[in-house]
């Protein structure tokens, strides 16, 4: 028994996936049925997602790693040092 998907795609997107596809002998339900049975058996999805930071996100990245540099800002080993400075 098989059941049927029905997915959305830019018109643009589609076309070159269908050739993308045909060069490879392949039907976009074949290859769409490659994708999940892959994800299914990994647990997972087959290839790596990430998100780009963005600007913001990468001025903190920079600023924490001028901070953890320098040597004038206290550092502490646990979690409980920190919480005991800040009481302090």
């Amino acid at each position: 028994m098989t059941a049927t998907i029905s997915v959305r795609l830019d018109d643009d997107l589609k076309k070159q996936a269908d050739e993308l596809f045909h060069d490879f002998g392949l039907t976009m339900s074949a290859a769409l049925t490659m994708f999940v049975k892959q994800a299914v058996r990994e647990q997972a999805i087959p290839f790596e997602v990430t998100r780009q930071p963005n600007a913001t996100t990468m001025a903190a990245f920079a600023e924490a790693k001028a901070i953890a540099r320098d040597p004038s800002v206290q550092g502490y080993a646990t979690a409980e040092e920190l919480f005991a400075a800040l009481d302090s």
